[in-house]
């Protein structure tokens, strides 16, 4: 009996074999004694066996070598050689350029076992060695919220029992990428208290999901890879939307947990491009409120791009313009309450003349000259003058810590001489750009600057409470971006002093029901953006809604963004949703 074969023999008898074989005959002969990938992987977060050379034989079941690609293929232990212990993955990623071997053969190498990034791979690879066709690995079905750690199946071959919903897209044209739940996510302080319980529900979010990836490690991909067909202005993925069907190589990449699909998944699409809210026959004014997300018009007069903060080009700006009169004019309404305009004065070649001007010639702006505040952007109201009637001079609020003043006007309808105030405002963004003191992120889940939020709210408070009341007044709407979700210190702010957020009024918002939001960011869902009634204006308010033409849009198709998908209407528009609210007043 050859060497060889007897410890072929001792191998099948679970003997212990300590013989003599040299080391390359050991690599290249299929079938001999290798290392079990289970034990590479191990049970922990780090395999126990870094830095060793091992050699290892086992399915080839998902091949990255291909141009793009991630430099390397996936490699299964066979079924029947599995350990059994769900606790430790049966899978590696074999980084190598080597070209021997395909899909569902199987290979035996040897390499260096090494942790990059998170994912255990072998690297440093040696003679690959195809050892003929092999049975693909039956893919381990698994739920999220994860029915078992995703650790203990990295790298392996995984099929989602039950359909996933889309929750985030920012980097779907950049890296080709969805981020995928169980449901969609709502941000905790939507529905929570800031504070511990908020924080625990926003770390259980963002530990139980998974990324939809394209198997390619380049950006820009061309086509944009989901949802099938490509991405245009017609076949889109809107976050709500739902994917079935999901099987592949369960990998980990860039901090996260990915799926690399070994066939093409099923899109649903559960949250389709709702119709502009009908407007009710007997509504008196009809106010709708946008984050513009930074309408700059360059000089005015089809020059002056790039632009400090919008428009790249006046192709651009042609499309942001086309999009946004979609927006704001579909829901029909009387009055529109706006922010992230240019603050550049009132003039002819100005942002907010030209506004007015391409929503029709019925429209006009209210204008505060001189007292707009430092900031590059302002808030700003604008109104049809055959529906609604500025009363009294408009007001900014005198100082603002931001640059950014609060702006107020009195309207009455056409019929009647009761008058609403309306203010629009757009508080400090959770961005922690030289953010200090009291104004960083204290870890409660308010993000930065939520002091400043809160200062802001309390003073504009107080000087709406200077204006003058006269006794037509039948309440006072607030309205704009308030950079705060609605269980955090700003609204509440808002609410002590008998304001009503009218949208969360007529549709509350809950961790698994939550409809009527008007932003996304990373996945989760809520409320920014705010129309609140005074005590005296609630019972004139017949309805409050979100639009949701916006936040559930794939970043990818903005006016703004490679690339650069015309979309024909009001879609992705902004990155944030309209607000829409109804106000009946009552008859003289």
């Amino acid at each position: 009996m050859t060497t060889l074969s007897r410890l072929l023999l001792n191998a099948a008898l679970g003997l212990a074999t300590t013989l003599c074989v040299p080391t390359q005959a050991v690599a290249e002969a299929c079938g001999a004694p290798a290392t079990a990938i289970h034990a590479i992987q191990g049970s922990g977060p780090a395999s126990p066996l870094v830095g060793q050379t091992v050699t290892v034989e086992g399915i080839l079941t998902q091949d990255s070598r291909h141009k793009g690609g991630f430099g390397g293929f996936y490699l299964q232990q066979a079924d029947a050689e599995t350990d059994q212990n769900p606790a430790t993955s049966e899978a590696l990623f074999i980084y190598t350029r080597q070209a021997a071997g395909k899909p569902g053969q199987r290979l035996r190498l040897t390499g260096t076992v090494k942790e990059y990034h998170g994912l255990t791979e072998l690297v440093d690879v040696g003679k690959l060695t195809a050892c003929g066709e092999g049975k693909m690995p039956r893919p381990i079905e698994v739920s999220l919220p994860w029915s078992q750690p995703p650790e203990s199946l990295e790298n392996m071959r995984v099929r989602f029992a039950a359909p996933l919903t889309v929750i985030d897209h920012y980097n779907l044209a950049l890296y080709g990428e969805l981020t995928l739940a169980a449901e969609d996510q709502v941000i905790p302080t939507e529905y929570l208290a800031p504070g511990p319980a908020a924080v625990t529900q926003a770390r259980n979010n963002h530990q139980h999901r998974v990324f939809l990836d394209d198997g390619l490690a380049v950006r820009n991909p061309d086509p944009v890879p989901w949802p099938p067909g490509g991405l245009d202005g017609r076949n889109t993925v809107r976050a709500g939307d739902t994917v079935s069907q999901l099987q592949g190589v369960l990998d980990f990449r860039f901090g996260q947990w990915r799926v690399q699909p070994d066939r093409q998944p099923v899109f649903k699409a559960s949250n389709e491009r709702p119709q502009p809210p009908g407007k009710p026959d007997d509504v008196d004014l009809r106010i709708v409120t946008l984050n513009l997300e930074n309408y700059f018009n360059g000089n005015g007069q089809g020059a002056g791009f790039p632009t400090a903060r919008g428009a790249e080009s006046v192709a651009a700006f042609r499309e942001q313009n086309q999009r946004l009169v979609a927006a704001l004019t579909l829901p029909d309404p009387d009055i529109l309450a706006v922010t992230e305009l240019e603050n550049d004065g009132y003039g002819p070649d100005s942002a907010v003349a030209e506004l007015a001007a391409r929503l029709g010639a019925e429209w006009r702006f209210v204008a505060t000259p001189g007292d707009d505040g430092s900031d590059a952007i302002r808030s700003a109201l604008l109104y049809r003058t055959d529906r609604a009637t500025p009363v009294g001079e408009a007001s900014r609020q005198p100082s603002e810590p931001m640059g950014r003043p609060p702006l107020a006007q009195m309207f009455q309808a056409r019929h009647g001489d009761q008058v609403v105030r309306i203010v629009v405002t757009h508080l400090k963004s959770k961005s922690c750009r030289n953010a200090s003191g009291k104004d960083s992120d204290q870890k409660d889940g308010q993000g930065c600057f939520n002091y400043r939020r809160s200062q802001a709210t309390e003073t504009m408070l107080d000087w709406l409470g200077s204006l003058p009341a006269p006794d037509t007044l039948a309440g006072t709407l607030i309205t704009g971006d308030l950079n705060s979700y609605a269980q955090e210190d700003p609204v509440q702010v808002l609410y002590r002093q008998g304001f009503t957020s009218l949208v969360h009024h007529f549709h509350p918002c809950q961790q698994d029901h939550c409809p009527h939001h008007s932003y996304r960011y990373r996945g989760e869902k809520g409320s920014l953006d705010y129309a609140l009634a005074s005590a005296s204006l609630l019972p004139h308010v017949i309805h409050a809604q979100a639009w949701n033409i916006n936040a559930d849009e794939p970043r990818a198709l903005g006016y703004d963004q490679p690339p650069r998908i015309p979309v024909s209407g009001p879609w992705r528009s902004s990155d944030h949703n309209p607000v829409i609210t109804d106000i009946r007043l009552p008859s003289p």
